[in-house]
């Protein structure tokens, strides 16, 4: 079970997240918050998986929580969940240590495959703000791949279909593979590459250029 704290200040959205959430066979939310200093309660009493946190809270902003739950809970994993989606709020949030991005007027389809994503694989972004924190990360004027890194043609195609936000079962159906296979090509990329999640492993791909300029279309 992914075990998941929800963190709002608006009552009536909580209880909408939370419905969507306890319909799914694999999640159960195990704490619920209206401000930042409530937040790290939860987490302290609960220990989630994930926190589903929005950005503008009381008392203690959902970026100031995070950077506290990244420094003393390091293993709980922060899904910001907000309205706001230019790229100053991005980069706060992964710059506070958030591995994940999904905007509220996203649909429950994506909330759910964000979640089972940042459980699984450590990250999640949107295709739209995958490709603004491409474009922010990249390298201007012309550039070659970087060669000293040394990825097979294997792990260049998962690197890519990475970064387009597919999931390791997507990977796997696409490549011919399995998801246990897709998991090793990515532990190596990230190894070889010097990421430590899956934002920097994006981060690296659109600063080196390493699954080629079409990404960043």
């Amino acid at each position: 079970m992914i075990r998941v704290v929800v963190a709002d200040d608006h009552a009536i959205l909580r209880d909408g997240i939370r419905s969507i959430l306890e319909g799914q066979d694999d999640i159960i939310v195990v704490g619920e918050a209206d401000d930042g200093l409530k937040v790290i309660e939860s987490v302290k009493a609960s220990l989630p998986d994930i926190v589903l946190m929005d950005l503008s809270m009381p008392n203690m902003n959902g970026l100031q929580a995070t950077r506290y739950i990244k420094e003393h809970f390091p293993q709980v994993k922060v899904l910001i969940l907000t309205q706001h989606d230019d790229r100053e709020y991005i980069a706060s949030a992964l710059r506070a240590g958030a591995t994940g991005y999904v905007l509220k007027r996203s649909g429950r389809r994506e909330m759910l495959n964000a979640l089972r994503q940042v459980y699984e694989q450590g990250a999640f972004l949107t295709s739209n703000l995958t490709k603004e924190v491409l474009q922010e990360y990249s390298q201007d004027g012309q550039s070659q791949r970087d060669k000293d890194q040394h990825l097979t043609e294997r792990e260049q195609q998962v690197l890519k279909l990475t970064v387009e936000g597919k999931s390791n079962k997507d990977i796997a159906r696409e490549l011919g593979i399995s998801p246990k296979t897709v998991s090793v090509h990515r532990t190596n990329v990230m190894t070889k590459v010097g990421a430590q999640n899956m934002v920097e492993l994006i981060r690296v791909a659109a600063q080196k250029h390493l699954v080629g300029p079409e990404i960043t279309e």
